[in-house]
């Protein structure tokens, strides 16, 4: 709901309320963000005026309240008093001009008011807000779109120029806030296979900066950020969170002033852009996200969570289950015919997979990452009978089929490059700069996206195709104008191609999490969280997304062991039980798997599509747990999933308590532990001492055993309040030395376990 009374503006739902007015100097000051109030409190939150700062430039000397530099502003100008950082920086042929953008009216239009840049939007808002800003003396105007989708709001901003002598922008924000208070800034930060740890910084006098300037979002800095108050923890305290729907160069930052305000700001990245503004033209940004929460990083979470399921996923997929696949890249990279791919297409049906999918080399020229990119016809030395034969095969085999591309990319080595050199991205007078041996292609060039819908679009027709991986392997080296121009050709590339195929599942990647934003998220309703699917790196990984992210749109994959990226061996029971907490599929060479393999990963799929509505779409939280251990959940109106997860198991492991949330404190649960097994194997030189015939720790019997018996693994199944799970329960003792025990925990070093808690009522409450 939107209101306005007396120059005061409120946006707000049961849950938040963000509050704003108008100076008698025509400034916007905003008042609050945060727990729902009433706009009738409005005067209770202004700032009083007092005798003032005695360095202060102020609009009218007789009023102290009148300096911008001390007010907690919704937009700032330059260069007119106000001396923190601006959200605005403009030129005109001389250089930089000041801005004083002052009200000059509004408007309330019911739903979204449709953005005309070619940027992707949130849908399904009620209300939107624009206030219009004028700058007289500039002959510009200035429109802040609020829109209000009830526990999130998102803000962007339109200029338009209209004088008669051209602009330049050299920056234009999103969003620009001040707040009151301190804070923390948690952003999520890292590089290729290490994506999206967490990082905390103090908020204080020296500007603290979230940027990504690779010509994308990023694996180094994804664009949500938190700015959470002193103390805030996963359920407690009050935090606010805000993201981007865009997939370019971004720039967060958040800095406190002497006077105790917070400026917090957001948009495209100012590091070398430069646009033209001419006379009656208009520049719009990229649509900024805020929620708010005062129970904790969980509560923001599921505001977020909430939010990305209902306005940002395309409509098709909207609550829409995901299916299991299988991808053959770590099975077999280039190395494959048609004749493997059905091999391993046979065993994964078998398994229960719902999706095969071909990654890279099917196409052109490409035994290897060297050649090939750009030219896609398939390859008919691996695939004689084409793609429509395999899409067809792996039909019969109950399966849908998926295809692999890198469509923004050409090798030097391809008929594309030889035939048109111009349509990549370089420096005429410098030498090229590679990334795997590869360069972009000039989505800014109107020939180079047709080429690209036609080629890819082509393919996606002359087969039964139900998913694209669509892949993008480096960064750019564009300015930061033509970087930004690059990802509007890339998001109308998508619409060209995807619009008219709104069943086509596409799942986005960039090097793994290069691009995991909200931007890409409009059009792909999963992403590639990261190429690392080490579980216990994953923990970290996907822990980091969830933040801000679903688990609905996170890929995630168990694969073989010891895992390509870390060396680390893993139980598989552990790669499964991290993957469930996403979209789940598999990604090894299945004809290596033995008997014991085969029916782990089979139970694995048979549990996961039993409850993959809880794990896609349940409610997620990240728990308390005990040191060295992470705690996840995920809650649906009839069962709850909690996912405990061991890092390395110290000898004599003492007793803990595991923690879930969100029960009812008077109902009684049934809680029982995901059934795991245990390999044989596991227990080396103590299997003499166990078995009871003497068997060599190395020998055949033992080799034979491992491939074709398991050990139970202590399967839990009981019985009690919520307030008893809520306040902690003793899980089944871990392994602590020299024996198996049936009822124990055995599996080691990153082990895990899977509760389901489901309510129950009769004679069970008593069991």
């Amino acid at each position: 709901m939107i209101e306005y009374k007396n120059g005061v503006f409120r946006i707000g739902s049961p849950k938040i309320a963000y509050l704003f007015r108008v100076t008698q100097h025509g400034l916007l000051e905003h008042l609050h963000f945060g727990a729902a109030v009433p706009i009738e409190d409005a005067s209770a939150l202004a700032v009083k005026a007092g005798t003032g700062w005695g360095m202060a430039v102020a609009y009218d000397e007789e009023d102290n309240a009148a300096c911008p530099d001390t007010l907690p502003l919704e937009w700032s100008g330059a260069y007119r008093g106000d001396y923190r950082e601006s959200p605005i920086e403009l030129w005109d042929e001389n250089g930089a001009v000041a801005t004083d953008f002052r009200y000059a009216g509004y408007e309330v239009t019911d739903g979204c008011v449709k953005m005309n840049s070619g940027l992707p939007q949130a849908e399904g808002g009620s209300h939107t807000l624009a206030v219009k800003l004028r700058d007289e003396a500039l002959c510009a105007e200035l429109t802040l779109y609020y829109t209000d989708f009830g526990a999130v709001l998102t803000r962007r901003v339109v200029l338009k120029n209209i004088g008669t002598h051209q602009l330049y922008i050299h920056r234009l924000m999103s969003l620009c806030l001040d707040l009151a208070g301190e804070y923390d800034m948690h952003t999520f930060d890292g590089g290729w296979i290490a994506e999206a740890r967490r990082h905390r910084t103090a908020v204080g006098a020296a500007r603290v900066v979230n940027e990504s300037t690779t010509g994308f979002s990023s694996n180094r800095h994804n664009p949500g950020f938190l700015l959470a108050e002193i103390g805030a923890s996963e359920d407690f305290g009050r935090v606010c969170g805000f993201n981007l729907v865009y997939t370019g160069n971004h720039y967060a930052s958040a800095q406190r002033s002497f006077q105790g305000l917070t400026r917090v700001m957001q948009g495209i990245s100012p590091a070398g852009f430069r646009r033209e503004l001419r006379p009656g033209e208009t520049f719009e940004t990229p649509e900024a996200v805020l929620a708010f929460s005062d129970g904790g990083f969980n509560g923001l979470s599921e505001a977020m969570h909430h939010f990305v399921n209902d306005n940002i996923i395309p409509r098709a997929w909207r609550y829409r289950s995901r299916p299991v696949l299988f991808n053959n890249w770590e099975g077999c990279m280039f190395d494959f015919d048609e004749r493997r791919l059905f091999d391993l297409a046979k065993r994964a049906g078998k398994l229960g997979a719902d999706l095969f999918v071909l990654d890279d080399g099917w196409f052109g020229v490409r035994n290897s990452d060297r050649a090939g990119l750009g030219d896609y016809g398939a390859n008919l030395k691996k695939l004689p009978g084409g793609l429509a034969r395999l899409a067809n095969r792996v039909g019969e085999l109950g399966m849908e089929f998926g295809l692999w591309f890198e469509p923004e990319a050409v090798n030097p080595d391809s008929d594309l490059f030889r035939t048109h050199p111009d349509w990549a991205i370089t420096e005429p007078e410098r030498e090229n700069l590679y990334s795997r041996h590869e360069l972009l292609l000039d989505l800014t060039k109107p020939e180079v996206r047709d080429y690209i819908v036609a080629s890819v679009s082509s393919v996606l027709d002359s087969a039964d195709i139900r998913y694209v991986k669509w892949d993008m392997n480096r960064q750019s080296t564009a300015n930061g104008t033509k970087a930004h121009d690059y990802i509007l050709g890339l998001y109308e590339v998508l619409r060209r191609i995807f619009a008219p195929r709104p069943d086509i599942l596409l799942e986005s990647c960039s090097s793994g999490g290069n691009r995991f934003d909200l931007g890409m998220l409009c059009f792909s309703p999963q992403i590639w969280c990261s190429d690392d699917t080490d579980p216990v790196e994953r923990l970290a990984i996907q822990g980091g997304l969830s933040y801000l992210y679903p688990q609905s749109c996170m890929g995630a994959h168990v694969s073989a062991t010891p895992h390509a990226q870390t060396l680390r061996a893993t139980p598989l029971a552990t790669r499964g039980n991290v993957s469930f907490f996403g979209v789940l599929g598999y990604e090894l060479d299945l004809k290596e798997l033995n008997p014991v393999g085969e029916q782990e990963i089979k139970a694995q799929i048979t549990f996961y599509k039993a409850h993959r509505e809880t794990f896609q779409f349940g409610v997620f939280s990240r728990l308390p747990a005990p040191e060295g251990w992470t705690g996840w959940q995920t809650k649906t109106g009839f069962e709850t999933a909690a996912g405990f997860f061991r890092g390395l198991i110290p000898a004599a492991p003492g007793m803990v308590k595991l923690r879930v949330t969100g029960l009812d404190y008077n109902r009684r649960y049934r809680v029982e532990s995901r059934p795991q097994t245990l390999r044989v194997g596991a227990f080396g030189g103590l299997i003499k001492y166990i078995s009871p015939v003497r068997i060599s720790a190395n020998g055949f019997l033992l080799r034979a055993a491992d491939r074709f018996y398991a050990l139970p693994d202590g399967h839990e199944d009981f019985v009690a309040s919520g307030a008893a799970l809520m306040a902690g329960f003793a899980p089944a003792p871990l392994f602590a030395g020299t024996g198996y025990d049936k009822n124990s925990h055995n599996q080691g070093d990153f082990g895990s376990e899977i509760y389901l808690i489901s309510e129950v009522t009769g004679h069970d409450k008593n069991r």
